[in-house]
């Protein structure tokens, strides 16, 4: 029988080359060779005038980067800063520009280099500044640590630079270069103008110091990580002795950094702080920004539990503050950056579900009035462009398909329908960058068979001035390839309608039962089931082509414009809920579709999507026959305190449901087969995750596979070779595991 079995997946392994051909989709290419990858473009600024932009073009004489400007209405060029300009005094080649910055009056240029990663980005690196009249070009920072400068930016007369370089804050003199250090105390425990590694994970902040609009202050956060848990990373391969990596790491009920928010002299001095009331260790202060024209900082502050956001006031010089808002919600608030001042800072625009739509409201400065400026029932899905002038607000929303987006219009000062901008017969996913004016933008167009196309149109009759990149390349590279698109379908569970995608194989026979391979995420941080390129989704193609009908879902509480609802739907019950709503889905797929094989389903995920692949292939052992688990957290109790904490409630709030999500409280139901896959240095969910998951199945004699990539952080894909060495080990688990093709 085993014989049999083998051989008729030979033959089937044999036909899939023969029909392929030349053409066929390799991991090499996909995780390699990159044959299909997108080409570079930009980054783009607008300029100051609104009639032109700015772009980074490589020079095709020096190995090295030019600045150009594109006159928007005609499309003529011009070269702002050579490469031969970036050639440093002594040096032989000009300097790499990772990114550049303007200054207000488009005078100064400020290029980063030379970077290095911190944690997710490269946010460290050298700062070099380009006078663009006298042609000087001076790096600033010079005698601090190479690559070690952070978050620099000009005055807003630009004539100096302040940047931060471990954990202290300076300000530099742009004639004379004289460096002024700001603060003094920072340390590996006491960070000044930038943030620990959950601030910047969970909350998105990196930049930690702002300008005074009259630049003579600066204020900043200062964080204290004294006390937070430290976890250490460790490297066994470097070295011949293991090197621990240290890092400040509040876990799930675990003691946060103390953090607060203080003002001083850009020259230099004592630093003066804001006295916000609540425990520092148990409150957020996840934004702050000086109010335009003005002595004042707009604060927001954050409870732990994440569900109260209290925006205050505070004067510079007399340090007082008053609270102007209170936002709250029964389960989570997300923090957003849309705020704009309007009318002479009598009132501000923010952003709030208190509706049941996520919407941009305008508030009056005492926060007596909010009146909903994007008025309909359905979500504002990101704020592109809030243009006073024009007395609009651009954002992207999709009301009717919530695998989509499109541009919308709203006005400002008076309620009225939301206009729709993009265009009717351009299905897919839409990204704009809008002119200060409104007046044109630079267009990015996507959807799953199409990789971005950048265009640069006018504003609001959309119409298309010029293609700046069509990525036609990698267009006709991946249409070649015939393969199969993804079908949209939606799937009726009872309580929700479900939003997913299927890929069936080139040569299917609806006669024939084939294997299902779930691709699964499930948390409220992000969604799959979307109309947009996403590399081409080629892995998912592969697998398709190998003989597997590949499905996605988005169960309830995945981060899509569906209202809040939706959204918060997944409170308190992160594993519990999702997974119940793709077992739900399953049933109903197997009930629809008979070319689909009960005995062969299969589910994989990363981080949050390989925890449900864990609670699925636990929970519901009767259903999914395999599973491949990635990067994941096994008990919810082990991951970071600012994440977990936001959709779970706090520990002692709600313990049952920390231990029904945590897919090792149910490991003794595997079933199936199993492998689990993690990267040693994963700062994000640690390596401890994965071990203490294989400690669960030995003491339950659970047969499993599993495999660790040493010192490969969350994406596992540092060092040689690993990406495609990862995605062969996943397709030999799923062929040995789940054999393809139709029966």
């Amino acid at each position: 029988m085993k014989k049999t079995i083998a051989l008729g997946f030979i033959l089937h392994f044999l036909s899939i080359v023969v029909v392929l051909g030349q053409n066929a989709l390799t991991l090499e290419d996909i995780f390699q060779n990159g044959t299909y990858d997108q080409k570079r473009f930009g980054p783009i600024r607008w300029m100051k005038d609104a009639e032109g932009y700015s772009s980074i073009e490589r020079n095709s004489q020096l190995v090295g980067d030019d600045i150009v400007r594109y006159e928007a209405k005609n499309g003529n060029r011009t070269i702002l800063v050579g490469a031969n300009e970036l050639i440093p005094a002594g040096a032989n080649k000009p300097l790499t520009v990772a990114d550049y910055q303007w200054s207000e009056d488009n005078s100064k240029l400020l290029i980063f280099t030379n970077t290095q990663k911190v944690w997710r980005y490269h946010t460290r690196g050298d700062y070099w500044v380009l006078d663009l009249q006298s042609k000087q070009l001076n790096q600033v920072g010079k005698g601090l640590k190479t690559s070690s400068l952070m978050f620099a930016k000009f005055s807003p007369d630009a004539s100096r630079v302040a940047y931060v370089s471990e954990n202290n804050i300076y300000v530099e003199d742009l004639q004379s270069f004289t460096i002024t250090q700001i603060t003094h105390d920072g340390s590996e425990e006491i960070i000044n103008g930038t943030f620990d590694w959950v601030y910047e994970e969970e909350l998105n902040c990196r930049d930690g110091f702002r300008w005074s609009s009259d630049g003579e202050h600066i204020a900043y956060w200062r964080s204290d990580t004294k006390g937070v848990g430290t976890f250490y990373l460790i490297n066994n391969i470097d070295s011949i002795y293991s090197q621990p990596i240290p890092m400040p790491y509040p876990k799930v009920g675990e003691m946060l950094s103390s953090v607060k928010i203080g003002v001083v002299s850009s020259k230099g001095g004592d630093t003066r702080w804001f006295d916000f009331p609540g425990d520092p260790r148990n409150n957020y202060l996840a934004r702050m920004d000086f109010i335009p024209h003005s002595q004042e900082v707009m604060v927001q502050q954050v409870n732990r539990p994440q569900n109260r956001n209290t925006v205050w006031i505070g004067n510079i010089h007399s340090m007082e503050i008053s609270t102007i808002l209170v936002d709250e919600d029964e389960a989570f608030l997300d923090i957003h950056d849309n705020i704009l001042w309007l009318e002479n800072e009598k009132f501000f625009t923010w952003t709030s579900e208190r509706d049941g739509w996520m919407h941009l409201y305008k508030v009056s400065r005492d926060g007596k009035t909010m009146d909903l400026i994007t008025e309909g029932d359905f979500d504002v899905e990101r704020i592109s462009h809030i243009d006073p002038q024009t007395g609009y607000v651009y954002y992207i929303a999709s009301p009717e398909n919530f695998t989509q987006r499109y541009l919308y219009r709203s006005p400002l000062m008076q309620r009225g329908k939301a206009e729709r901008i993009t265009p009717l017969d351009q299905p897919g996913q839409h990204a704009y960058q809008l002119s200060p004016n409104s007046g044109y933008a630079i267009h990015t167009f996507q959807n799953t068979v199409t990789p971005p196309k950048i265009s640069l149109i006018s504003l609001p009759k959309h119409e298309s001035i010029r293609v700046l990149e069509a990525n036609e390349i990698l267009y006709n590279k991946y249409h070649a390839l015939g393969l199969t698109h993804k079908e949209f379908i939606k799937i009726d569970i009872g309580d929700a309608v479900l939003d997913a995608w299927m890929l069936k194989p080139k040569a299917f026979d609806p006669s024939k039962r084939y294997p299902l391979l779930f691709y699964v995420y499930g948390e409220p941080a992000g969604s799959t089931v979307q109309d947009a390129w996403m590399g081409g989704d080629l892995w998912h193609h592969y697998m398709a082509e190998l003989g597997y009908v590949v499905v996605s879902i988005d169960n309830r509480g995945t981060k899509t414009p569906r209202g809040r609802e939706w959204r918060k739907s997944i409170y308190g019950q992160i594993g519990i809920l999702a997974s119940q709503d793709q077992k739900l889905a399953t049933e109903q797929l197997l009930k629809t579709y008979n070319f689909l094989d009960a005995e062969r389903i299969g589910i994989w995920g990363w981080s949050g999507g390989g925890q449900m692949t864990l609670n699925a292939l636990f929970r519901y052992p009767e259903l999914y026959k395999a599973g491949l688990a990635l990067a994941f957290v096994s008990d919810q109790r082990l991951y970071d305190a600012t994440y977990q904490e936001r959709y779970m409630g706090l520990l002692e709030d709600n313990p049952r449901g920390y231990h029904d999500g945590s897919p090792i409280n149910f490991a003794q139901n595997l079933e199936g087969k199993l492998m689990i896959i993690h990267g040693t240095a994963d700062d994000n969910v640690h390596y401890q995750s994965f071990e203490m998951l294989v400690d669960r199945l030995i003491k339950y004699d659970k047969q499993f596979e599993m495999m660790s990539y040493p010192m490969r952080a969350h994406g596992i894909n540092e060092r040689e070779n690993t990406s495609l060495h990862l995605r062969k080990t996943m397709e030999r688990f799923w062929l040995n595991n789940s054999p393809p093709g139709g029966k």
